[in-house]
């Protein structure tokens, strides 16, 4: 049973946000300040990562401790007091949502990293997270790409008329 009205939950509810969180904007801004440039939020990929990376394929995801169960504090550990039936599945959900979702991303050929919201106040964390980036090497792009194509690529020409000798 919840112990708050309603209309208290729906506003508790709609201040919560799912992207722009304050741990992602502190991840964001310690990632660009190191010289890492990045996407957010690819709708195209799997589970919409926080943060892509696609010359080194790969996606990073920013998790609240509470909402998917953080292994490494006590917000993650931590039983809900009203309520508890819903909130319990829904953070196995989210569990097992992020499982599907980083295993599909690992089909489709992406690396995967994960840090925790607990973590991002550490700043030992967050160096470990830019030089876990920096270590997965960018792709080769094909040399071709971007620039107009050569001559010997060119449509062939029109054949000449025959002169009329």
């Amino acid at each position: 049973m919840d112990m708050v009205t309603p209309a208290r939950r729906s506003e508790i509810m709609a201040g919560i946000r799912s992207k722009d969180t304050a741990p992602e904007l502190a991840v964001r801004r310690y990632l660009h300040a190191s010289g890492l440039r990045y996407r957010v939020h690819n709708q195209q990929l799997p589970g919409r990562p926080d943060l892509v990376f696609s010359e080194r394929r790969l996606c990073l995801f920013v998790h609240g401790c509470f909402w998917h169960g953080c292994p490494h504090c006590r917000d993650g550990a931590r039983e809900v007091k009203s309520n508890t039936s819903y909130w319990s599945a829904k953070i196995i959900r989210n569990k097992n949502r992020d499982a599907h979702n980083q295993s599909r991303l690992a089909v489709l050929g992406w690396h995967v990293l994960t840090i925790w919201a607990c973590q991002v106040t550490d700043p030992a964390a967050l160096k470990l997270l830019a030089t876990s980036i920096r270590a997965i090497p960018p792709i080769k792009r094909s040399s071709s790409r971007g620039r107009a194509r050569s001559a010997s690529v060119a449509e062939p020409s029109p054949p000449e008329a025959p002169s009329p000798n």
